[in-house]
């Protein structure tokens, strides 16, 4: 059975609805003051020292993620490393990072990404 004193008849629609509590309305007048910190996210490409692998990812805490790669956390690249970071890229969101990384990941990038990593390790990449 409800009780007809917590009834309310709604403006708009003259239907009857229970009230919310003073306590929940001031909780939802305080959430459009919660500020959300938009991430940052990056797309990077490490190189292994000692073999010929390269790794393409993201990440919100690029350092964090190498040292993870190079301590040999990571089971894709456990086997290669240790890692020098040949690339990255800062990006505004995680849907751009992803688009980004994949490009990476493709044929044309990848070949991109060697070419660097030749480049930065003094080899010469005429064919």
């Amino acid at each position: 059975m409800v009780d007809t004193q917590d009834l309310k008849s709604c403006g708009h629609c003259g239907r009857a609805g229970s009230s919310p509590a003073s306590s929940t309305k001031k909780a939802k007048s305080n959430l459009r003051f919660f500020v959300f910190k938009k991430m940052d996210y990056t797309v990077y490409a490490i190189s292994s020292i000692e073999r010929n692998y390269i790794y393409v990812g993201l990440t919100s805490d690029l350092k964090a993620r190498i040292n993870r790669h190079n301590k040999g956390y990571e089971k894709t690249t456990k086997p290669y490393a240790p890692f020098r970071l040949i690339y990255s890229e800062k990006c505004l969101d995680r849907e751009e990072a992803r688009k980004r990384e994949k490009y990476w990941k493709s044929g044309i990038g990848k070949e991109k990404l060697r070419t660097l990593r030749d480049e930065s390790a003094g080899l010469s990449t005429d064919r």
